[in-house]
């Protein structure tokens, strides 16, 4: 096959080799892209481990969570005031006794009878209502209501909130605050969730320094490695950085070999267009089956992503361009990584909002447009520049134009994803 030639591959995409240029109608749209790369590569998660509820916060939950009984065990009350029946209606009651929260009630409620209860207090066996304390008058030990209560007023019944069998939480979900209460809910002091994958990151290019060298003519300082590291860890990943790459093939495939012997996943950021000096492709096929899946998607930014793996393992070339390489990895590639930390249904920070301005894009393309929000909730659309390194720290998030719609019009209802992947 002469170099430069679209050769097909196991997942039936067809892959650039460096010197070619990309076909526009051999362009995957995004989710296209990553069907084809998950029916080639079947990405799965890497294992359980079992870790202290403490430790939980931020891991993926690899068993269902099902509820062992009904929660809350009993009848509790939303007041503070009295249980009653609400058979006896307006009449007078005789208070009886008292309610203490952590306690069981003093006994049951018989006709003609109330009990003062505190908010969260169990209610008396006999009890169906809790009178406000604010809607009746205490005198003495007699309590006058105000109005009739009805069955059910005013209390939580038994197993409300969780029915026993009931699945709370399934596996794939990522714990959170709110996660954290339920699991600590059902007494799960310790906590099976998937075991973090571990993530190389290699940079490449011959004009890139440290973030803590002055750049000379020509050079720039190597900040898409941290920005890809925040995103990866986001996402649940732990990080592993290597050293950069110059663009030489040989050195390009060693970083990506060391990363395979040290992570189960490889990124790289630089050489993955088709010009003469970007390497990726190529450094990537010298490390075996089934190499590139798929060079190059119908996007902007981030056209010359690849999608490539050596054996089981994931490698992706982001571009070498900060707009587009971090805009690739939370808009696209964040779900395959989503199957490798093995969370399911992620639940991305959106905000509704109307087009300020008009939001330009290429009908059959994918578009992924930097957005700000004013004051009144309005989008506007930011400049796309690639190489600014700020772009993305100024926009409050980003409006996906097209494939279909295009362009969006101002006035125009449109929806703002924040950057970050799940809220």
């Amino acid at each position: 096959m002469a170099r430069g030639a679209s050769v097909s591959n196991r997942a039936g995409m067809r892959a650039l080799r460096p010197g070619a240029t990309f076909e526009t109608d051999q362009l995957l749209a995004p989710g296209e892209a990553i069907a084809a790369y998950l029916r080639a590569v079947p990405l799965r998660p890497l294992g359980i481990e079992r870790v202290a509820l403490g430790a939980a916060f931020g891991r993926i939950l690899a068993r269902d969570a099902v509820a062992d009984a009904a929660y809350p065990a009993d009848h509790r009350s939303t007041m503070d005031g009295f249980a009653v029946r609400s058979a006896d209606g307006v009449a007078p009651r005789r208070i009886t006794g008292t309610v203490r929260m952590g306690h069981a009630p003093p006994g049951p409620l018989g006709a003609g009878e109330a009990m003062r209860i505190p908010t969260g207090g169990v209610l008396p066996d006999g009890a169906d209502a809790v009178i406000p304390i604010e809607d009746a008058e205490e005198r003495g030990d007699e309590l006058i209501p105000g109005a009739a209560p009805a069955a059910g007023d005013s209390f939580t019944p038994r197993g409300d909130d969780m029915a026993a069998g009931d699945l709370v939480l399934p596996a794939g979900r990522r714990i959170g605050a709110p996660e954290l209460s339920v699991l600590a809910t059902l007494g799960r002091i310790d906590v099976e969730v998937f075991r973090r994958p571990r993530v190389a990151i290699v940079s490449t290019g011959d004009e890139l320094v440290d973030a803590a060298e002055r750049p000379g003519t020509g050079q720039v300082r190597d900040s898409n490695r941290w920005a890809i590291a925040g995103g990866l860890a986001a996402l649940g990943c732990e990080v592993v950085h290597l050293p950069r790459a110059v663009d030489e093939v040989e050195e390009i495939r060693a970083g990506i070999a060391e990363g395979l012997r040290r992570a189960d996943a490889v990124v790289l950021t630089g050489g993955s267009s088709v010009g003469a000096r970007d390497h990726v492709p190529a450094a990537i096929d010298g490390l075996g089956a089934p190499g590139v899946v798929v060079h190059g998607l119908r996007v902007k930014p981030g056209k010359p992503t690849v999608f490539a793996a050596a054996g089981d393992r994931l490698v992706l070339g982001l571009p070498g361009n900060p707009t587009s390489a971090l805009t690739i990895l939370d808009a696209i590639a964040s779900e395959l990584f989503r199957a490798l930390t093995g969370e399911r249904g992620a639940r991305r920070a959106a905000q509704a909002a109307v087009a300020r301005e008009r939001f330009a894009g290429r009908r059959g393309w994918t578009w992924y447009v930097p957005t700000i929000l004013d004051d009144a909730g309005a989008a506007r659309p930011l400049t796309l520049r690639s190489s600014h390194t700020s772009l993305l720290a100024r926009a409050d998030g980003y409006v996906v134009v097209g494939p279909d719609r295009v362009p969006i019009e101002a006035g125009e209802p449109v929806t703002v994803l924040r950057y970050g992947g799940a809220s």
